[in-house]
This record gives C-alpha cells, sequence and structure tokens, in this order.
C-alpha cells in the first residue's frame, strides 16, 4: 500500500461525504416530547374508561337479554296450551274448565307483569305499517280493504328489551289482489 501525504487524504476525504452530526435534543424539545407523551397517555386512559363504563352499563342494562329471550318461550307454550284446552272437545263438558283456564291466565297475567317490570314489552303490530326493523313477513295475503305492507295478522308476537329487539314478530302482510293490479295496469296502458 502506499502512503498518502495529507493532501491527498484531504481529497479523499472531500470525496467522501461526510455523516451529519447528531444534534442533541434541547432540554426544552424533551420536555415539549415528554409532555406529548403523558397527554396521549392520559387521553387513551380516558378512553379505556369511558369504554369500560359504557360495557359495564350494557351489561348491567342487557345482561339479561339471553334469558329474557328464552322466557318468551315459557309465555308462547302457556298460551298456546290456554288456546289448546279451551278448544279441546274433551274438556268442553268439563266443570273444572273454567278454573283451570282461570288459572292459566293468573299465571300468564303475572309473567307479562316480570316482563314489564324488566323492560321487556310486547310490540304492537296488528294494523300497523310493516317494518323490516321490528317483523319479520312470513307470508303475504291479499286484501284490497287494507293498503299493502299492512300487518294483517300477528302469527308470533315480537318483543322489545328496552331499546332492543328481542325478538321480531312474525306477521302476514297485506297486498293488492292481482285481478285489480291488472285492470289498473290496463287502464294505465289505454290512458298513455
Amino acid at each position: 500500500m502506499t502512503n498518502l501525504n495529507d493532501e491527498d487524504k484531504s481529497k479523499v476525504e472531500s470525496k467522501i461525504p461526510k455523516k451529519e452530526e447528531k444534534k442533541e435534543p434541547s432540554t426544552e424539545d424533551k420536555l415539549k416530547d415528554t409532555e406529548d407523551k403523558l397527554l396521549r397517555s392520559l387521553a387513551e386512559l380516558e378512553n379505556q374508561r369511558k369504554r369500560f363504563d359504557k360495557d359495564i352499563k350494557e351489561a348491567i342494562d342487557f345482561g339479561g337479554f339471553n334469558f329474557a329471550k328464552e322466557n318468551l318461550v315459557i309465555l308462547d307454550n302457556l298460551q298456546r296450551a290456554h288456546i289448546s284446552i279451551k278448544n279441546d272437545p274433551a274438556f268442553k263438558d268439563s266443570k273444572d274448565l273454567g278454573k283451570f283456564l282461570k288459572n292459566l291466565e293468573i299465571i300468564e297475567k303475572d309473567l307479562v307483569s316480570i316482563f314489564k317490570k324488566n323492560k321487556i314489552e310486547k310490540i304492537d303490530a296488528k294494523n300497523k305499517k310493516f317494518n323490516p326493523n321490528f317483523h319479520q313477513a312470513m307470508t303475504e295475503i291479499e286484501d284490497d280493504n287494507v293498503e299493502a305492507g299492512t300487518i294483517v295478522q300477528e302469527v308470533l308476537p315480537g318483543y322489545m328489551f328496552g331499546e332492543r329487539l328481542l325478538r321480531p314478530s312474525l306477521v302476514a302482510v297485506s297486498k293488492k289482489g292481482m285481478k285489480k293490479e291488472g285492470k289498473n295496469e290496463e287502464k294505465d296502458e289505454k290512458k298513455q
């Protein structure tokens, strides 16, 4: 290897890019950075506290949601039993039928009362406009006496649990008759 003299060394060094010298952050910059990190941490903690509070409130308000949903089956079966026993010809002649049905009605009223105390309300569906947020259409029935899309029959009642839908109402919705619709279309075509 050859020795480079001072002049040659300076030429070589000038061609090599110098590394930028790292500047040490000032105390004020460090303080601002630390303050920013602290504020972000405090904001994150506050957001997390709010999420926990919301989760706790929902757990308290809707903790019994599944329990309530499953208890609707009891009410449904009680109502079905009442109708079935009342309409059964074998029980028609029984002198105790009235007492038995009255006891079933008392149990039903008590159950409905318990539901109301716990914010479980029946959805009023009959003769209302169909709303897919609260109703589930099971069938369409031709009925020219009511506006199309009106609920004409409730197959199974729906319930709300506070502001939440517990179970949609299973309903039959009206539609216009096909014969009249066809005639209306023909009249519309003739007018044009």
